[in-house]
């Protein structure tokens, strides 16, 4: 690890104007950003801790959630409104990570974290993100867990958050403050594909800060469910993941909503899957034949093709699991 300056603003905008340096990174848990400074992958001359801001808070109302950046993502999980009315986000903590990680690890840096794939967090191997040009060793060597949608011919790293995935199906918005003031971003369009610049992985401009996180409340977010498919059951990343919400009523399934994960380079929505459900009877031939349709625009590589199945067997269940199996 090398040597860095450890600076805290006086306030949101003074911490804006210090991380507009070109050679800085915002700190809040840490628990992604440490490893990345030990491993060399990060080396920031100066690290900008965000702990004295506050945005901390969890709000609950009949409108919906408000989420500071800062909020734990312990505290989230355990938070009775959301495990009552938002029981997919409370999932999809609890699946994040041990509580030692969730206790220190918030709300904006879990959206924020990089990706697991083996090659960017080597440093002796070639990786388009972390060094844009220098090649994707992932496409030719070990890419079973990476990613059958969003690819390109440069990168095909897998998104890693549980959270980004839940927040994607429950059409979350993250509220963000730059040099430019205030803007606001749906969680579907923060992550950006790889394309040709893999290195650029969200539409955040240079010194834009996270601010809150905004979850709508509606009929869906009750009927809802996180499934995680992972090779261990603890502290592990997702091979296949489904956040779904469903509306339902008198048998009758009015909207459905799904993202995946551990599939795609950013959480990935499911329209098609989505659309063959809105109308349907809320039965298993429905659950069965949406989790059919997940996989549509799938571009598995040969290691990692089972995926294909296994998303479809994961959407399926959690469908059942949030909207019965009559």
């Amino acid at each position: 690890m090398q040597s860095f300056a450890l600076e805290q603003g006086r306030d949101i905008a003074d911490t804006i104007r210090r991380g507009q340096a070109l050679d800085a990174d915002y700190i809040a848990g840490g628990t992604d950003l440490l490893q990345l400074l030990k491993d060399n992958i990060r080396n920031p001359s100066t690290l900008i801790d965000l702990e004295g801001l506050g945005l901390g808070e969890i709000t609950a109302t009949s409108d919906g959630l408000r989420l500071g950046a800062m909020a734990r993502m312990g505290d989230v999980a355990d938070h009775p409104a959301v495990r009552r009315d938002y029981p997919v986000l409370a999932e999809a903590l609890l699946a994040s990570a041990a509580p030692q990680i969730r206790n220190l690890g918030t709300m904006g840096g879990n959206l924020l974290q990089r990706t697991r794939c083996t090659y960017f967090r080597d440093t002796a191997s070639p990786c388009n993100k972390r060094l844009p040009g220098s090649g994707c060793a992932a496409i030719e060597g070990h890419h079973r867990t990476l990613a059958i949608f969003g690819g390109s011919r440069h990168c095909i790293a897998t998104h890693a958050s549980d959270l980004a995935v839940a927040l994607a199906a429950l059409d979350a918005i993250v509220h963000v403050q730059g040099a430019n003031g205030v803007r606001d971003i749906k969680v579907t369009e923060l992550h950006l594909p790889p394309n040709d610049h893999p290195d650029i992985e969200t539409v955040l401009q240079p010194g834009e800060l996270i601010l809150a996180i905004s979850v709508p409340a509606g009929p869906w977010t009750g009927r809802s469910h996180y499934l995680k498919v992972r090779d261990r059951a603890s502290f592990e990343f997702a091979l296949a993941s489904a956040a779904v919400a469903l509306d339902i009523a008198d048998g009758t399934i009015r909207s459905a909503r799904i993202a995946a994960g551990g599939v795609g380079t950013k959480p990935w929505r499911l329209s098609a899957a989505e659309q063959a459900l809105a109308g349907a009877p809320a039965t298993s031939d429905s659950w069965a034949r949406a989790g059919q349709l997940a996989t549509e625009g799938a571009a598995p590589l040969p290691g990692n093709r089972f995926k294909v199945p296994l998303l479809q067997a994961t959407v399926t269940r959690a469908l059942q699991q949030a909207g019965g199996e009559a």
